[in-house]
């Protein structure tokens, strides 16, 4: 009579299995592109079945260097992919109910060349979308193509590209990982007789990781600014007006803080900072003293603002609150930080 799975590995292997469900609500890829104009990035989800993220403004982007315009009906595979999932949930609760080494086994092999077939399609399509470029576009680098990473980091004219995997797909990593580990421990088991020590101290450390896979983990917080006390991080001046204040908060807790908005400018067109390492840019709301994301602020702009160090930019938490400042200036405008980023840099 051939030896089943442990009653620990099964346990392990079926909690894995539904964990695996998890990836039917969550993004399985991000593509993320960085850049001063938008230093808390732009970001773009791939899920089994939908794109999500700022697609639009990155489809706006792209149109001027000739790149096709992102969208669903371009993933053939959003058509199958929830079922192949589905079958892979099926398969580890049949292995979790059965016991089978040998479906295990079969599972894993499987497991790897979804993997490798899911990152050569995912390559193919990133040298098309890169590579094969409108002849027409505003602009046009002679032989520069934009095709993203397939995994990592690159250089896109002045953007930051990464990409890698998001929740869902660190789950099927996780878990796959964890069900390779058991295979092992199970193999050797049988194959050297080995206690059952060694074994339960690696089945209680995999259990761990599995329960890792549904923590939240604590983000990096902004930092009241102290008039009269705090130094701009670029012009070094002691801050004593926050109404044109802002910070730059990084993924490791470090916080810059600024006086003004050219000071921001000023200290991302230097680099300051790797902007892969920043957590959120903050503007201070001319109204009302608290923090808002870049992404959401509105600008005033007037030479009657007078800001400390001439960026002459009041941030706004909405259009409507900035358009009724403006009202109240005579010749200001409105905008968003990536126009006045390179306003403020020229």
């Amino acid at each position: 009579m051939k030896r089943k799975l442990s009653n620990t590995a099964r346990i392990i292997i079926f909690l894995g299995s539904l964990a695996m469900c998890i990836m039917f609500f969550v993004p399985a890829w991000s593509i993320y592109l960085i850049a001063p104009q938008y230093p808390e990035g732009l970001s773009m989800q791939i899920w089994l079945y939908k794109i999500t993220g700022q697609v639009e403004i990155i489809n706006g982007l792209n149109h001027y260097i000739g790149m096709k315009h992102i969208e669903a009906s371009m993933f053939p595979e959003f058509n199958f992919l929830v079922y192949v999932l589905g079958f892979f949930v099926l398969f580890g609760l049949t292995i979790a109910i059965t016991g089978s080494r040998r479906l295990l086994f079969i599972y894993l092999i499987l497991s790897v060349m979804g993997g490798v077939a899911a990152m050569v399609d995912f390559y193919l399509w990133g040298y098309d979308y890169g590579h094969n470029l409108d002849p027409t576009a505003a602009i046009q680098v002679p032989g520069l193509s934009y095709q993203p990473p397939l995994i990592g980091h690159k250089k896109l004219l002045n953007f930051d590209s990464y990409s890698y995997p998001d929740t869902g797909g660190w789950v099927i990593v996780v878990v796959t990982f964890i069900f390779s580990i058991i295979w092992f421990l199970e193999w050797r088991k049988y194959k050297k007789q080995k206690s059952m020590t060694s074994f339960k101290k690696m089945t209680t450390i995999v259990s761990v990781l599995l329960v890792g896979l549904f923590l939240v983990g604590c983000k990096p917080k902004p930092e009241k600014i102290n008039v009269g006390k705090d130094n701009c991080a670029e012009c070094k001046m002691t801050i004593m007006d926050t109404k044109f204040g802002a910070e730059i908060v990084t993924k490791k807790g470090k916080v810059y803080k600024f006086d003004d908005s050219h000071c921001v400018a000023a200290f991302f067109n230097r680099r300051g900072v790797e902007l892969s390492s920043i957590s959120k840019t903050l503007f201070v709301d001319y109204n009302s003293g608290d923090f808002i994301e870049v992404k959401d602020a509105e600008f005033v702009v007037s030479s009657q603002l007078k800001s400390p160090m001439g960026g002459n930019a009041a941030a706004f938490k909405n259009k409507t609150a900035a358009q009724q400042k403006s009202n109240e200036i005579e010749g200001s405008r409105l905008t968003n930080w990536a126009t006045l980023y390179n306003i403020l840099i020229k």
